[in-house]
């Protein structure tokens, strides 16, 4: 992990405020809307409000290369180290501590080489888990999340509530923009038998709240198990709300290099379902999409090794024939089915579409959405399927707001 340069100064706002019978939200952002990023204070930038929640304690934290602090990107480790906080240990989630692991690999315990702090993997569960928390008296979690239900950060988010819920231990949240934010949508994942590591929560696909958001909204609908509340604090983004447009300053992850990506991945992830290309393997992952057959468009690529992109890349090695999406502008682009559709209704043989039909039900967080393609229904009547269960959840997000909305 490289160390990065020095902190910038950091201010502090308003005291703690209620948001669950156990947790707690500190101050409110105001409700202007801006589009510039050196405006947005996240979580983690504002030190002076969450240091003395840890000074003297035992500390563990939940983060990975997302976890940065300042115009500097110092990472937060650091940050703590310098601080004389006693941090004992890091979980990981998907794609491991620095970010470098691929989508779905399994990855072991590991030691920071420049800190000696101790890395254990919470991707898929930890059996050491319980012991682990035991070490210390408070838990940070800070991870960039992009918007979507099958992003797993939030799935880690989930694993550590249960860990500070079940054995006693404050969590402090350090909430970030949701670039995605600006937008709720998709179906609404009901029934337990989708629920995995891709679709662990019951909300909508698109999501439209930040990782504090979701905090309160696990606590407030007393989703742990046996209805437990995690004590939590929650220290906001200053100057966020949902309307603005936020492009990260650390990627989140190997697939998802750049603002068009993180904003197209909303529509391509549920190709993951399927054996059509969404560019991994390529420079533009999540920019492009095809597939080794002329019939998916006359744009061509061909997916090789790239970091973090060698051993689940479809089409590896072969020329993919399909669309070149990357002069569309992200700000322009909101979660569509038209991609998926016109895949789906230019293979000639259509009953081999779905090559992964369970991954893919678990994506979308029910069957109904595989089965209303395969029936040839269209975007507009697939929506009006899903329109009620969104009405639902929107209404249910309202109480977990802590930024002005879009709507």
């Amino acid at each position: 992990m490289k160390r990065l340069f020095t902190f910038l100064a950091l201010t502090s706002f308003l005291a703690f405020n209620s948001c669950t019978s156990k947790s707690a939200i500190v101050s409110k952002t105001p409700s202007s809307t801006v589009a510039n990023n050196t405006d947005i204070l996240p979580g983690a930038d504002q030190l002076a409000i969450y240091l003395p929640m840890v000074k003297g304690k035992k500390v563990g934290i939940m983060g990975n290369q997302t976890s940065v602090v300042g115009r500097s990107k110092e990472h937060l480790v650091d940050l703590l180290f310098r601080e004389k906080v006693d941090l004992k240990f890091a979980f990981a989630p998907e794609h491991g501590f620095r970010g470098d692991v691929e989508r779905g690999e399994k990855f072991g315990n590991d030691v920071d080489s420049k800190t000696g702090l101790p890395l254990y993997t919470l991707y898929g569960g930890n059996q050491k888990q319980d012991s682990i928390i035991n070490t210390i008296d408070v838990m940070i979690f800070d991870l960039q999340d992009v918007g979507a239900r099958f992003y797993t950060y939030i799935t880690s988010l989930h694993r550590v509530m249960e860990l500070c819920a079940k054995h006693n231990k404050k969590l402090i949240v350090l909430d970030r923009p949701n670039p995605n934010g600006d937008q709720v949508d998709g179906p609404v994942r009901h029934d337990d038998k989708f629920k995995s590591d891709v679709s662990w929560h019951k909300i909508a696909m698109i999501h439209g709240l930040t990782i504090g958001e979701l905090a309160k909204m696990v606590n407030g609908e007393k989703w742990l198990e046996n209805g437990k509340q995690c004590d939590v604090t929650v220290v906001p983004v200053k100057g966020y709300d949902h309307k603005m447009m936020y492009e990260l300053p650390v990627i989140p992850s190997p697939s998802l290099p750049n603002a068009l990506s993180v904003r197209l991945y909303l529509s391509l992830c549920l190709f993951e379902g399927t054996d059509i290309s969404v560019g991994r393997g390529t420079d533009w992952p999540f920019q492009i999409i095809g597939y080794t057959n002329p019939v998916y468009g006359s744009f061509t690529f061909t997916p090789g090794d790239r970091h973090g992109m060698t051993k689940h890349v479809e089409g590896k090695g072969a020329v993919n024939y399909g669309l070149d999406l990357r002069n569309i502008i992200p700000s322009e682009h909101k979660f569509t089915l038209k991609y998926l559709l016109d895949f789906y209704n230019k293979t000639p043989d259509k009953s081999t579409f779905f090559a992964r039909p369970a991954f893919f039900d678990k994506l979308a967080g029910t069957d109904q959405l595989r089965l209303q393609i395969l029936a040839g229904k269209s975007e507009d009547e697939i929506r009006a399927s899903w329109a009620k269960d969104l009405d639902a959840y929107k209404l249910m997000r309202k109480k977990y707001l802590i930024y002005p909305d879009f709507e």
